[in-house]
């Protein structure tokens, strides 16, 4: 990329109109995959919008404002989160997304230190590609559920009505991914879940009695002050030490829910960032350092555990925005985490998004979960793993059974190492001791800057 390509550097502000007009690009794509997770999960859309405002400021912060990233809800952690909550409840679920931020500044720490070589050694594409599968395939029997049966009830009911509603919301999804161009391009899960909604509300299914209510007050209000509380309002924060007690809740079983997902995630991160630096055409790999942007990721998913939403991580769907644009500014992203937290408090928007039949939210979660899965198997192509290669051939095939199979080892009453990170462990276990390691790198690009060294570095010709 050359300069005249850039319409706004990094660290350019621009004008006030216009900032709002790029910021408010930033929050639409992010809206509804932020969204999607809290509700899949049984947490607070409205604290998930903030946290991921708060988090990504204190990302931008953390990274000396030099990496045009916004963060938003994690989909890895969606089975974690919900395994965790059945263990401690929501608190049990903040404890365990905590945790998983320790991890990103454990390994940021050593990053700093030690270099990349030992993740690589750790986490290699054998291990990943299959894990990113099994997470995704793992969550494919709650998007079925959620778009089949009628919710809220005590045994599953078969309902044409919300199936038809959920179709309808994927259809529209997959054409708005498949012919929208440009800015539409980037928002199809918006789209599908906005159309999804407004069919939803011909079907019947859609109930808009708290919408009423928050619209009642704010209509009725005969003050400025009733205006304000009418319109604004408090979350649902879950806060360490005045909601519950953390030294109450955590649990060996919550540690080895969250703590393995987060060492895959770390993986998915190191790979936007190869991406986002190849889109900007500066080495974020270099300045400020992998060390930086993995420690702010896991600053932001700890502030998260601080409020009540779930973990955070950098959005793909934002670099495409800045792909688009070629606005890189990091002002225009502090824009969008402002407008993120402000619409967390706003009354009749968190009505709305409580609203959403869970029948639309299965319908796009449906995409959403394969597209995960998909992903780990791109990752197996990109990095040329040789699946002709009877190691990385057992490795893969017993990380799929295992994960997707819902194995378990029961450690005792209240602990035990389930599904996805039982997987994880196993399949970091098998590379470590089965012989020709090389093989499981591929063609070693997922840890490998030099296509990005190839990019024309800003900073160091400054």
């Amino acid at each position: 990329m050359n300069k005249q390509e850039m319409v706004m550097d990094v660290q350019e502000a621009p004008r006030m109109q216009k900032w709002i007009v790029l910021s408010l690009q930033h929050l639409f794509a992010m809206f509804g995959s932020t969204i999607l997770v809290p509700f899949l999960t049984g947490l607070s859309p409205a604290v998930a919008l903030i946290s991921s405002g708060v988090g990504t400021l204190a990302y931008l912060l953390i990274t000396k404002g030099k990496i045009p990233a916004y963060l938003g809800s994690s989909f890895a952690f969606i089975a974690p989160i919900i395994g965790a909550s059945s263990a401690g409840g929501p608190a049990g679920a903040m404890i365990g997304t905590f945790l998983a931020g320790v991890v990103y500044g454990i390994v940021a720490v050593f990053i700093k230190l030690l270099g990349l070589n030992w993740l690589m050694r750790i986490l290699p594409p054998i291990v990943v590609g299959p894990v990113i599968i099994v997470i995704g395939l793992g969550l494919a029997s709650t998007a079925i559920d959620m778009s089949m049966y009628v919710p809220g009830l005590d045994e599953d009911v078969y309902s044409g009505t919300h199936f038809s509603v959920a179709l309808f919301t994927l259809a529209v999804t997959i054409a708005a991914s498949i012919f929208f161009r440009g800015f539409f391009g980037l928002i199809p899960i918006l789209i599908g879940i906005v159309s999804g909604y407004t069919f939803a509300i011909f079907q019947g299914v859609v109930d808009t009695a708290e919408i009423k209510a928050e619209w009642a007050d704010i209509t009725s209000a005969g003050s400025i002050g009733e205006l304000f509380t009418g319109v604004f309002q408090s979350p649902d924060f879950i806060i360490p030490f005045a909601s519950y007690s953390p030294f109450e809740v955590i649990s060996g079983e919550i540690v080895l829910l969250m703590v393995p997902v987060a060492l895959v995630t770390i993986a998915e991160h190191i790979g936007d960032q190869m991406v986002l630096s190849k889109v900007v055409g500066r080495n974020f790999i270099k300045k400020p350092g992998l060390h930086r942007s993995i420690f702010g990721d896991g600053a932001a998913t700890m502030i998260a555990s601080f409020l009540g939403g779930p973990p955070n991580t950098t959005y793909g769907e934002n670099i495409g925005v800045l792909s688009i644009t070629r606005v890189f500014s990091v002002f225009v992203i502090g824009g969008a985490a402002v407008f993120a937290i402000f619409f967390g408090f706003v009354g009749i928007i968190t009505a709305t998004i409580s609203s959403i039949p869970s029948a639309v939210m299965g319908g796009v979660s449906i995409l959403l979960f394969g597209i995960i899965a998909s992903n780990g198997l791109r990752m197996l192509i990109d990095n040329q793993v040789d699946l002709s290669d009877k190691r990385n051939l057992v490795i893969t095939s017993v990380i799929l059974v295992i994960g997707v199979g819902g194995a378990f080892i029961q450690l005792s009453d209240n602990l035990q190492i389930a599904g996805m990170a039982l997987s994880a462990i196993i399949g970091v276990l098998l590379n470590l001791v089965l012989p020709g390691k090389e093989s499981g790198y591929g063609n070693g690009a997922m840890f490998d800057d030099s296509e990005i060294k190839k990019n024309k570095n800003r900073d160091d010709a400054a």
